[in-house]
């Protein structure tokens, strides 16, 4: 069985833990199109803001590939779950076959689909949700993320910026295309771009 390891956050460029557990390198732009946005605030990243399945993101976004070493999909889960410092049960699952286990069906079907024109077997991917507005008391939006980034002490800017910024060009969603156009959000690159690893 092959297994695919949908990744579009920070995975692309920290594997972590889960370096061993995966062979090859990372197929950028090879996954499905899936609704990603910057909605999730993140204690593991100084609550800054990291991409996140959401319905109500605007467009979809191409997603990022890595074959995992396992050959059950429950133990590429695993692998992944330890990874991202999260429960099982928010790593999604899904075979060709149309076996799925996901917060969204919408988000299992569209990879499913997938799976249905790639050769891979079934895939597993980060299932956590959106929590701006828990977090915020706002409802996101484009509006809404900048206010919350600009209200960051510096380390927690940082780390929302240098999330943002590393983000695979093609995962252009509007969020990120509404701070290219902010006057405050490009002096950033000035303020941190020495300390972009």
């Amino acid at each position: 069985m092959r297994i695919a390891i949908i990744g579009y956050g920070s995975l692309i460029w920290d594997l972590d833990t889960l370096e061993e557990h995966v062979r090859g390198n990372w197929h950028l732009g090879a996954g499905p199109e899936l609704p990603v946005e910057f909605s999730r605030v993140s204690p593991k990243r100084q609550f800054g803001l990291v991409l996140v399945l959401d319905n109500e993101a605007e467009r979809a976004s191409l997603t990022n590939v890595i074959e995992s070493r396992k050959d059950r999909v429950e133990l590429a889960a695993e692998d992944l779950a330890v990874r991202e410092r999260a429960p099982v049960e928010r790593i999604g699952i899904a075979t060709r076959d149309g076996q799925k286990s996901s917060r969204s069906d919408k988000h299992a079907d569209f990879i499913i689909s997938w799976l249905q024109r790639v050769d891979y077997d079934a895939a597993v991917w980060t299932d956590l949700q959106g929590n701006f507005q828990e977090h915020t008391g706002m409802q996101f939006s484009h509006n809404a993320g900048l206010k919350y980034l600009k209200s960051l002490n510096e380390a927690s800017l940082f780390e929302a910026w240098r999330y943002i910024t590393h983000a695979p060009d093609h995962t252009w969603t509007p969020f990120r295309q509404h701070l290219s156009d902010d006057p405050w959000w490009q002096s950033l690159s000035r303020l941190f771009g020495a300390n972009n690893e």
